[in-house]
């Protein structure tokens, strides 16, 4: 079918704002190809380095440099349970390469912090900013210039888009990205969640709660929500830079083992050395930004990724903006419940059909680029196929035409709901987003008066206090990512939840951030501009009335106009942190861009024709939107 006339309309304005920045990007890509393969350019002493510890076979192919080397850029460790089975695949990967008369090499690690772990902790203060850590750190491993392609180990949630701005600095290179799959079901995420609301109303002991969650996180693999972790791999599959299919499969199983293998040696056989050349900064263009976002809508993904593919579309040269997403989540129906839009896990969805089943009605109407150059030789409709194994040998099937399940996963034509997971929310408080999906529609409107802290604890001690009104919007400010690096937030929906369940209307709006675990109520997110640049946030006091639309899109502080204009600021009162490192992100604090322009604290994308590259701080100027903010550069592309 041919392309959904709004989706061609959306994309290419995108295009049009993005044609200064891209073109810039792809020259560069270019200049890097203009010579040949880097190893080739090393002398015999930066070459005798690089292969030093290599065996005979590998140290010869090295030195005649005629058969490709695969640079491995891995997030292992085994405190996380998604990247635990990263330990045993670049032995895995050797292997393959070797097979194939090639060479694979660890060329790095990068850091993987856990957001499970640091939930409402201080280490949550360095979890955004590890994403642009990642990114430098891919490139530490990349600068050596002994690679011909690539492969990316890594799942969670600021793992992959911190990956993926550091493959798109080297993107004249090959990539593939490799995840380890779900672990298997533990509890139902719903039983999981009644247990944290009973523990918040007292009503539970630690050790029940300790059971509940050791239950439900239970072995390797990732978690098996639908958060930011699996969200990745959806997103990734939607660009086709993942093995089709490869997102859900359980670790440690023959399958598993078998997409891994094919992963090195197609990377492998798209090098520059081979005849089927596919470097990543080309693969990922605008319509493989525009399918990721259609597949985050679609499937009721994680609210963080509206920073992070802002953040992934800049380092490919890409002008992103929260505008575009609204007007996708507006044209796209959403076709999963998967928990916490659902009851299901990912495994459950998998079954019912899964991305196959997903990007096949996507494709089918219209509402997602068919015509992407992929990793995979058959394009995007390779990915309306399963992986499985036929003979001991790997092949892909054609996905299920109906949905095995249709409380997980429907249709086109019968939608959940007739628009995405995600809406923005615009008025007098600045911009947000919602993620409606999470949300009945019963719930999706408030007006109530406002509590306002500037830390999250601060709420449940008025809770225990029995110090909170009947209905109210939590207003938690300084949680942006120059006050304090932009925690997630998550900690609060046990509460916020369980009172929601007793009757009583409340929502949240904040300027901090809420994962794809988000909870069932109301939450204006991501606020922007915020607190700490001075933004409206700053001005609401306690009591004022808010008023929530999620459906209409709107965000109001209900307070008269010149009372509004003439109020000062609210200073910070949130405790000092404790350090646990923070100080050393003091500088990305200082340096790090609004929300909706991807909280970047590095500098990320092409280099301008002064031959700096853009910085989003310098560009952004109080009080602007998005659009105000980008409007120079749009003038400018035109």
């Amino acid at each position: 079918m041919s392309l959904h006339p709004t989706l061609h309309a959306i994309t290419e304005r995108i295009v049009k704002r993005s044609a200064a920045s891209r073109a810039a990007y792809l020259a560069g890509i270019d200049a890097a190809l203009r010579d040949g393969p880097f190893r080739s350019r090393l002398s015999c002493g930066n070459l005798a380095h690089g292969f030093a510890a290599c065996g005979p076979t590998d140290k010869s192919r090295l030195r005649g440099g005629v058969t490709p080397n695969l640079g491995i850029i891995t997030a292992y460790n085994d405190m996380l349970s998604a990247h635990q089975p990263f330990e045993h695949y670049p032995e895995i990967l050797r292997e393959t390469a070797r097979s194939l008369g090639a060479t694979a090499q660890v060329a790095g690690g990068v850091p993987a912090m856990c957001d499970g772990v640091t939930q409402g902790r201080g280490g949550m203060e360095l979890s955004l900013f590890s994403r642009d850590v990642i990114a430098q750190s891919t490139a530490i491993g990349l600068s050596h210039d002994m690679f011909d392609s690539t492969v990316y180990l890594g799942v969670c949630d600021k793992i992959v888009p911190g990956l993926l701005i550091g493959a798109l600095a080297f993107g004249h290179l090959p990539a593939i990205f490799l995840p380890a799959g779900p672990m298997t079901p533990g509890i139902p995420n719903k039983q999981k969640a009644e247990v944290r609301e009973r523990y918040a109303a007292g009503q539970a002991t630690r050790e029940e709660l300790l059971e509940a969650e050791s239950a439900s996180y239970h072995g390797a693999g990732t978690c098996t929500f639908y958060g930011t972790a699996n969200s990745n791999q959806t997103l990734l599959e939607a660009m086709g830079v993942q093995l089709p299919g490869a997102s859900f499969v359980n670790p440690e199983t023959p399958l598993r083992d078998a997409l891994t293998r094919h992963a090195a040696a197609r990377a492998l056989e798209i090098s520059a050395l081979g005849d089927d050349f596919r470097p990543l900064g080309r693969l990922i263009d605008e319509r493989a930004i525009v399918n990721a976002v259609v597949t985050l809508m679609a499937t009721g993904g994680s609210t963080n990724h509206t920073i992070h593919w802002i953040a992934v579309a800049r380092a490919a040269g890409i002008v992103l903006t929260w505008d575009d997403m609204d007007q996708l989540s507006q044209l796209v129906p959403l076709l999963a419940r998967v928990y916490p839009n659902g009851e299901a896990d990912v495994n459950r969805f998998a079954a019912a059909g899964g991305t196959a089943f997903v990007f096949r009605e996507l494709m089918d109407a219209g509402l997602m680029h068919a015509d992407l150059v992929t990793v995979a030789e058959g394009g995007m409709r390779q990915y309306t196929q399963d992986p499985a194994l036929r003979e001991g040998g790997l092949t892909w099937i054609d996905g299920i035409a109906e949905s095995a399940d249709r409380e997980v996963v429907r249709g086109v034509a019968e939608p959940f709901e007739a628009q995405g997971g995600l809406r923005l929310l615009r008025g007098n408080l600045g911009r947000s987003l919602i993620k409606l999906s999470a949300v009945k529609p019963q719930y999706r409107t408030i007006e109530a008066p406002a509590v306002v802290v500037d830390a999250p604890q601060v709420l449940n001690k008025l809770h225990a206090a029995g110090l909170l009104p009947q209905d109210f919007v939590a207003v938690v400010r300084y949680q942006g990512p120059r006050a304090n690096g932009m925690p997630e937030l998550h900690s609060l929906a046990p509460l916020l939840g369980l009172l929601q369940n007793q009757g009583r209307r409340v929502a949240l709006v904040t300027d901090g951030r809420l994962s794809g675990a988000s909870g069932k109520f109301p939450a204006a997110i991501h606020m922007t501009p915020e607190a700490s640049r001075g933004g409206p946030l700053a001005r609401v006091r306690e009591g004022d009335m808010i008023r929530m639309d999620g459906e209409a899109g709107t965000l109001e502080v209900l307070v008269d106009a010149a009372e509004w204009a003439a109020r000062e600021l609210a200073p910070n009162t949130a405790p000092a942190a404790h350090d646990l490192g923070r100080n050393l992100f003091a500088m990305n604090r200082r340096l790090v861009g609004p929300a909706d322009q991807g909280a970047i604290s590095i500098s990320c994308g092409p280099a301008t024709d002064d031959g700096d590259v853009w910085n989003y701080d310098a560009e952004y100027e109080l009080g602007h939107d998005a659009a105000a903010a980008l409007a120079p550069h749009e003038a400018k592309d035109a």
